[in-house]
């Protein structure tokens, strides 16, 4: 059963995620370019990297903001990394390094293949439609990302963006689960 606050929230959201993903896409690919090499030399100054991992990123469709150089320089520093993937309704995390294969996963995405072994991340790079700067994030609305940062427990949480994805405040619910990071073109920022 959905109440009153639920319903409105929810509207809010898809109109700001809406928004968001209008002015995403409205960016120039040379600029998205550009941008990507900053974004990935921030995630990878953030001394919450400094770990051991696995770290889970994903794989990037339409305009988001690219991680996979982020990934192949953990790669090379010998981080175990992993790809999430929808089966059965959850999010689970599978092993998998760059030029591994990748097969379709629904939703757009790519993930790794069934046989991968699953890891549980202690890292998450989140990708998302919109951000505040209290580390509250609207994704594409079925809230795997928010259960999954619920069921794994202590897990740092980096959101990778445009800063024109910026929103003044995200309409949260108690369901929601504030990132410790976001990180832009323009700054990495800390939230937790």
């Amino acid at each position: 059963m959905t109440n009153a606050f639920s319903d409105s929230a929810a509207h809010r959201k898809a109109a700001l995620r809406e928004a968001a993903l209008a002015r995403r896409d409205a960016l120039e690919i040379d600029d998205r370019l550009e941008w990507d090499p900053v974004i990935t030399e921030r995630v990878l100054a953030l001394s919450a990297l400094s770990g051991n991992g696995p770290v889970s990123a994903y794989w990037p469709m339409r305009s988001e903001a690219d991680p996979r150089p982020i990934l192949e320089a953990l790669h090379a520093r010998g981080m175990p990394l992993c790809l999430p993937a929808i089966v059965s309704g959850a999010m689970l995390f599978r092993r998998w390094a760059p030029w591994e294969p990748i097969v379709p996963g629904g939703f757009g995405t790519l993930v790794p293949e069934p046989s991968r072994t699953e890891l549980k991340p202690r890292i998450l790079l989140v990708p998302l439609a919109a951000f505040d700067r209290r580390g509250f994030r609207i994704g594409y609305g079925k809230g795997y990302y928010d259960r999954a940062l619920t069921e794994l427990g202590p897990v740092t949480s980096i959101g990778i963006a445009y800063a024109v994805q910026e929103i003044e405040a995200v309409p949260d619910e108690p369901h929601d689960r504030r990132l410790d990071w976001v990180v832009t073109e323009r700054e990495a920022i800390h939230c937790g």
